[in-house]
């Protein structure tokens, strides 16, 4: 029996896992009698529930989707647009200290607090609660394509515009596979109609049952019902239960795929060589080693600055345990990443060439691959995955309002009080992301923007835990600076038609047909051009044009290949100002503008930093000295041990002197202890052991 192209076995599981977790949250909600208890679970969180806390707050199911939806689209390289926090796991050693050891609630206190400013406290909560709106809406946009691919109308029940779209999207991707070899003028004229509609969305390879809107406020309604019954504690009990449930997703597509595919080696035979480089072919891939490096940077810049880092970290009972919790948790993830990866090949070697829309990749392989049951599984995998990133997000968030935006203007309220109006921002973000999800149709364009605009102010959180010289007035200029090209421009220019259709505007790089040796595969033997599969054979590979300012340039009539073209998608600013500098990007890879892209993103902020703070007064020494003595004093078993010693180090901050590697300057850099070099250090050598993994797992076959 089925109930809109779900059977009933999958719909009870989904059930049955909604009264599971609302009971939980309910529980959670009986010991939760403050701010405290519902901001940082009263600070008491061990290493167990700081494990799965952020093992499933860093884990969403977008990310999965993400990384499957780039390797189908570009081959095992496209695994970097989430892969390269791998490069980013040893420094939380060092975030995680910074946030449990300044014992603060949230990054808005750190701005308060560092440069004595509610302004730059309040600005940053209100930033950050904008980006939350978009985070929240990757996550509802996320489970509902992936709920969408997994009810799809037989094409018998479409609407008649719903089946010429279906039959023109299987048109493309017919003509799109002769372009290597070559289209007679006639089908040529008719691939640039049809890609045109592609690039606005316009054809699909089938239409679900699901209405999306209906599926957001649902996803909401339990996620926000048990958040706001329990708080932080509840996110950790109920990510304990998720972490499990996530993993059974991540794994559970595997072992069928391969199966169908021939195992190993079959997967080898079905899927060209080049898709197996691990860091990107520089011609084929946009994912080149400088690209990846550049995106390394530019995310290093921003991890410090997301929102739930210092909630996370702070609800530890101490700097140990947040520190051993988060390394752990995020390396887990990184482990099971590899399977994400795993299955976004086997989407190549099984249905290359049949998903309109690479986002919905993860559900199309649900459906095709998985039985009743399974599919239950699968979908409360990724519900998990998604609600036990939000849970604690929205609860980071409500904590922001409160103490940043909120408390500032209506002081001196009761615990009550706070807690009553924490819950309703609660409803407010989650209803929030829908109107986001709504709007936002691509996942990859979200996940590039969000990797470098929380840079506009890690920047100033890196310098302002270790350099004194950093002052308020630079923090504020910088801000507003990166604000405007990070954000105001690529979204305004974006909107406007003018700029749109601005002919400077409007540049590509130069089209090239690419030559490269590969392995044949089993298609290549069946049409003539190898005798074995494995066989080495030549093969030419035609590279579009791309857009140098915007994300893709289009026609206005995609029906008339002679009307006036016009951007779409993302105005990159950054580009657009490097180009006013002289530099001609029309030789450039679609690889290389990437790079270009972040790695202004990532020095930018620290260039306008120093020099500004150079230039402006600097914070009272007397602030400072409070701020660096609370921040280097350990955290103490009790709370009572804890005030007293903070009090002394308040009496006597030259007393950390000693311990600076450069005593008696402005930069706040420790000497490494013994426990930093087995923390740090070990980070490292589990992150070749990561990377020697992966490459195995490509390489078997």
């Amino acid at each position: 029996m089925h109930v809109l192209g779900l059977h009933i076995i999958d719909i009870s599981l989904i059930l049955l896992y909604i009264v599971v977790i609302l009971w939980l949250g309910k529980k959670a909600g009986e010991a939760t009698k403050s701010t405290g208890d519902f901001y940082l679970a009263g600070r008491k969180l061990g290493k167990f529930y700081q494990f799965f806390l952020n093992f499933g707050n860093s884990t969403n199911a977008d990310q999965a989707v993400a990384v499957s939806r780039e390797i189908y689209r570009q081959g095992i390289g496209g695994m970097w647009i989430q892969y390269l926090v791998l490069f980013l796991t040893p420094f939380y050693w060092f975030t995680t200290y910074f946030f449990r050891r300044i014992r603060l609630t949230t990054i808005g206190d750190f701005f308060t607090e560092r440069f004595k400013s509610e302004f730059l406290g309040g600005s940053y909560a209100v930033f950050i609660l904008l980006m939350a709106f978009l985070g929240g809406g990757v996550g509802y946009m996320v489970a509902g394509k992936t709920m969408m691919a997994m009810t799809p109308k037989p094409i018998e029940k479409c609407t008649r515009g719903e089946q010429i779209s279906i039959q023109e999207f299987n048109e493309y991707q017919k003509l799109k596979s002769g372009l290597d070899e070559g289209l007679t003028p006639e089908n040529q004229a008719r691939y640039e109609v049809l890609n045109e509609k592609n690039k606005r969305g316009e054809l699909h390879s089938f239409v679900s049952y699901v209405d999306p809107i209906i599926f957001y406020f649902a996803y909401a309604l339990i996620v926000g019902i048990y958040t706001m019954l329990g708080g932080f504690r509840a996110a950790a009990i109920t990510d304990a239960l998720q972490g499990v449930l996530i993993i059974t997703f991540s794994l559970i597509l595997i072992p069928i795929g391969l199966s169908k595919i021939g195992g190993f080696s079959g997967l080898h035979a079905s899927v060209p060589d080049y898709m197996f480089e691990l860091f990107g072919s520089v011609t084929m891939s946009e994912y080149a080693w400088y690209t990846i490096l550049a995106m390394v940077l530019a995310n290093l810049v921003s991890i410090i600055a997301v929102a739930p880092g210092m909630a996370t970290a702070g609800s530890a009972k101490d700097e140990n345990t947040a520190r051993m919790g988060m390394i752990g948790g995020m390396f887990f993830k990184r482990f099971i990443m590899i399977f994400w990866a795993l299955a976004g090949l086997l989407a190549i070697g099984l249905f290359a060439g049949k998903i309109h829309d690479p986002d919905l990749i993860w559900g199309f392989m649900t459906k095709e691959l998985l039985f009743p049951g399974a599919i239950g599984l699968m979908l409360i995998g990724i519900l998990a995955a998604n609600m036990s990133t939000l849970d604690a997000s929205s609860v980071s968030y409500a904590a922001l309002f409160i103490r940043n935006l909120y408390k500032p203007l209506a002081p001196h309220k009761s615990e009550k009080h706070y807690l009553v109006i924490s819950k309703f921002f609660i409803a407010f973000i989650l209803l929030g992301s829908i109107w986001v999800a709504l709007f936002v149709d691509n996942l990859l364009v979200l996940f590039k923007y969000m990797i470098s605009i929380p840079a506009i102010y890690g920047a100033a959180i890196w310098l302002g835990f270790i350099w004194r010289r950093l002052s308020k007035t630079a923090v504020i200029i910088q801000v507003f600076l990166c604000v405007v090209i990070y954000a105001v421009l690529p979204n305004l220019f974006q909107s406007m038609d003018w700029a749109r259709r601005c002919e400077p505007f409007l540049k590509e790089t130069k089209a090239q047909v690419i030559t490269v040796k590969t392995a044949a595969l089993i298609e290549d033997v069946e049409k003539g051009r190898a005798e074995k599969v494995g066989q080495k054979i030549s093969k030419s590979h035609f590279i579009e044009p791309t857009g140098i300012f915007f994300e893709d340039i289009v026609r206005s009539d995609p029906n008339d290949p002679d009307s006036p073209k016009m951007g779409l998608g993302r105005f990159h600013a950054e580009i657009w100002m490097m180009s006013l500098c002289g530099i001609n990007f029309s030789h450039f890879r679609k690889a290389q503008l990437v790079a270009v892209r972040f790695f202004f993103d990532a020095a930018f902020p620290f260039v306008l930093l120093f020099i500004l703070s150079f230039l402006t007064k600097p914070v009272p020494l007397k602030h400072l000295n409070r701020f660096y003595a609370r921040l280097h004093t350990p955290v103490q078993k009790t709370p009572e041990l804890d005030e007293k010693a903070v009090e002394e180090s308040y009496r006597n901050p030259e007393k950390f002197e000693k311990q600076k590697i450069w005593p008696g300057s402005n930069w706040e850099l420790l000497k490494f202890t013994k426990t930093d070099y087995l923390g740090f250090g070990g980070s490292w050598v589990l992150v070749g052991v990561i990377i020697f993994l992966l490459w195995l797992v490509i390489s078997i076959g």
